[in-house]
């Protein structure tokens, strides 16, 4: 299993992930028996890409004949971009970001995978004694500029509390490098996800304010390619089955889980206690699945098309796929 990043030195050192393999044992399914088709897995690097990294590492891809070929960035707009490129078959993000890829290049939402409105959170420098939102006003605010979350903050939390564009400084920023500017006080707050959140906090760096569950679920999809739904519509049945067989080790073998995500983030450096680790992930709700989204999707839309950000909205009929996830669970 071949590991790839993104050759730009940004990216590099922020995902740390270099090329390798893994090898996978044969399942007993006769789709397994035979040689593994290989997918094109994107995933960021924060608690939200885990449960499919946590797919990828626990043998379920191989037991339904599939193998994965890894691709790890900091973010998810960053994997819409590359299966929209043509680079990735599959990759996980929210609502927003999932809309903007299926009005650029038509990618289909096959499942949602997790719901993570409480895992993106501003966290605000700790010296600071900030208490309530309403005091970010003027402040200079670290956000990852037209991602799920950056759009969240700009368009739905910081309007609720009566902040728009201009009454604060927002500094664009990577998620993985928001901690270091808190410590170096060269921003107020962040806007970010796990594990990023807990770290700094534990860390006596930051304060937990406010976190976006109570205005935005969140959910997760998992989106694929136009080309991969058009011309390999079995695998992305086998792959979902996958997910179905991961999902009951999130419900009933929370330990194996923990230890393989938390080997992951050990390997990259970061210094997390266990109990700081299980915080993060408590906060990310894991239920692979297709429920009916479509009034939330387009209210999403419409948000993003108010903003000029795309112009039309997306035809749900075509975008959002319930039948492939339909077909696994049956075959389960």
């Amino acid at each position: 299993m071949t590991k790839h990043v993104l050759t730009r030195r940004q990216y590099l050192a922020a995902t740390g992930v270099g090329a390798g393999a893994l090898a996978m044992g044969l399942g007993s399914t006769r789709r397994a028996a035979a040689a593994a088709e290989t997918i094109r897995q994107g995933y960021q690097t924060n608690i939200w890409g885990m449960p499919t990294y946590y797919l990828i590492k626990s043998g379920y891809l191989a037991k339904h004949g599939l193998s994965a070929e890894e691709f790890a960035v900091p973010s998810g707009n960053i994997t819409m971009q590359q299966m929209v490129a043509g680079q990735v078959d599959l990759g996980t993000y929210a609502g927003p970001s999932f809309i903007i890829g299926n009005v650029k290049g038509g990618l289909v939402a096959i499942a949602v995978v997790e719901n993570v409105g409480k895992t993106a959170r501003i966290t605000t420098r700790k010296d600071l004694n900030i208490t309530k939102v309403e005091q970010l006003r003027g402040r200079r605010i670290a956000n990852l500029t037209g991602s799920s979350v950056g759009n969240d903050l700009v368009d739905v939390v910081l309007p609720h509390y009566g902040l728009h564009k201009g009454d604060y400084q927002e500094i664009r920023m990577n998620v993985n490098d928001m901690v270091a500017a808190l410590a170096a006080k060269t921003v107020d707050a962040m806007v970010n996800v796990e594990p990023y959140n807990v770290i700094a906090v534990a860390d006596g760096i930051g304060s937990d304010l406010v976190d976006f569950s109570k205005f935005d679920p969140m959910p997760v999809f998992m989106a694929a390619t136009s080309a991969m739904v058009e011309k390999r519509p079995d695998t992305v049945v086998a792959y979902l089955k996958a997910w179905l067989d991961a999902a009951q080790d999130f419900k009933n073998n929370k330990k194996k889980v923990d230890d393989v995500i938390y080997a992951f983030y050990a390997s990259k450096g970061y210094k997390m206690s266990p109990q700081t680790f299980a915080t993060a992930l408590s906060r990310v709700e894991v239920n692979p699945g297709f429920p009916d989204l479509k009034s939330y999707m387009q209210q999403q839309a419409e948000i993003l098309v108010n903003n000029k950000t795309i112009k039309t909205i997306p035809d749900w009929s075509k975008a959002l796929r319930p039948d492939f996830m339909e077909k696994a669970k049956a075959k389960a």
